[in-house]
């Protein structure tokens, strides 16, 4: 069996489920990351604060994700664990108040599998009973070089490359189960190969309250992008060992639409002790263009988030209890999705909680982040969806050019 990315039937459909973005950092404060400034982390979700860090020093971040899923109707469920590396990215200086991030990061995946049968009388009367296999697989993501100043001492502006990548494979297999020697199997899908360039700006303005407590509101804007690619559509008929290729046709320059998305954010941060943000995001995938998927009333819709987080650092400094130097996270989201089925928009609402263990010297530290939440609803014909996220987060800071006296 393939290793999945995800295992949900939400990313049935458009370019899959769409991956919440952010390090444990971001993710352990419900995913706020627009208004958030922090020179011992690196935070990719505005590029505008990639500036926010101390002079000569260099950042790098890896992270792992587990994902556990439990998927039910009311009266079937399944469930899958699914492990795989969520982002690398790194951050270093350019000039004076100027930096740079590079990265690879999620953008989204696609993972299902799911059985069904010939319900149909007049299929069973003449062809007797079959039996459908759905499946699909793959990702997207992101590679981005981003770049940010600072100006006034108070504004920092960023702007963002990306450049998308990956591919998506979404597949149907019809099985004979009374008369496979005649019958056999039929085999149709495709296979789409992304590649294709994006952009992302931000902003944010930043300033004291007193000389302990600081504020910070940010804002990001990301145009509508289109995923470029070629798209591979076949059918297939396979009778033992024989198999019949019916059509394979590769269609250049297929195209899905991205929309434009916007975000605003805010926190207020007490020196070396709390900060507090929210979030804001929106974005009208209700143009699309999409595939439809047979069967079901797909249709995109507008998606919007909200989220808050909180962190707190009980005595950063503190000499005899290690844990009260650790930094605690806890926050909350709620999402509006782009999908819409049959008449109903599938909606998301979960917790967040971490940590982040302090290693060694500088701002070295290991992070942990755990997203819990449910999507969908068996109330409204859909599909309800039970998950545990799991972020694993390796951070590792340096200074660059320092040189050791000796007497």
């Amino acid at each position: 069996m393939d290793a999945l990315g995800t295992f949900t039937p939400y990313s049935m459909f458009g370019v899959g489920e769409l991956t919440r973005p952010g390090t444990s950092l971001n993710r352990g404060m419900g995913g706020i990351g627009a208004g958030v400034r922090d020179n011992r982390y690196i935070n990719y979700m505005n590029p505008a604060s990639a500036s926010a860090r101390d002079s000569l020093s260099f950042m790098l971040d890896f992270g792992l994700l587990q994902n556990n899923f439990i998927n039910t109707d009311g009266s079937r469920s399944s469930a899958y664990n699914a492990f795989n590396m969520h982002h690398i990215i790194m951050s270093f200086p350019i000039w004076k108040s100027s930096a740079m991030q590079l990265g690879i990061i999620p953008y989204s995946n696609v993972g299902y599998r799911f059985i069904e049968d010939e319900s149909r009388e007049n299929i069973l009367a003449t062809l007797g009973a079959f039996r459908y296999y759905h499946y699909g697989q793959g990702s997207i993501n992101q590679a981005f070089a981003a770049y940010s100043a600072t100006f006034f001492r108070h504004l920092s502006v960023g702007v963002q490359g990306m450049y998308y990548f990956g591919n998506i494979e979404k597949n149907a297999q019809a099985v004979s189960l009374t008369a496979p020697e005649s019958y056999g199997s039929l085999k149709t899908g495709y296979d789409i190969v992304i590649g294709s360039f994006g952009a992302q700006f931000g902003l944010q303005a930043f300033g004291n309250f007193n000389p302990n407590t600081s504020f910070t509101v940010g804002a990001t804007f990301q145009p509508a992008a289109t995923l470029r690619g070629d798209v591979t559509r076949f059918a297939k008929v396979e009778k033992g060992s024989v198999i019949d290729t019916v059509y394979s046709v590769v269609n250049e320059e297929s195209r899905m639409s991205v929309p434009m998305e916007w975000s605003v954010g805010f926190s207020v941060r007490k020196r070396d002790k709390w900060m507090f943000g929210v979030d804001y995001s929106q974005s009208d995938w209700s143009k699309s263009n999409f595939s439809p998927t047979p069967g079901v009333n797909f249709e995109p819709a507008m998606s919007r988030t909200l989220k808050a987080g909180l962190e707190f650092t009980p005595d950063r400094y503190s000499i005899r209890y290690f844990m009260r130097r650790w930094t605690y996270r806890l926050g909350a989201y709620y999402d509006k999705s782009y999908m819409r089925l049959n008449g109903q928009q599938v909606e998301a609402i979960g917790v967040t909680f971490g940590f982040s263990v302090p290693i060694y010297r500088w701002y070295n530290s290991v992070g942990v982040s755990i997203d819990a939440g449910q999507r969908g609803s068996i109330e409204n014909n859909l599909i309800r969806e039970r998950y545990v996220m799991l972020i694993l987060n390796f951070n590792l800071h340096d200074i660059w050019f320092l040189k050791h006296r000796y007497n």
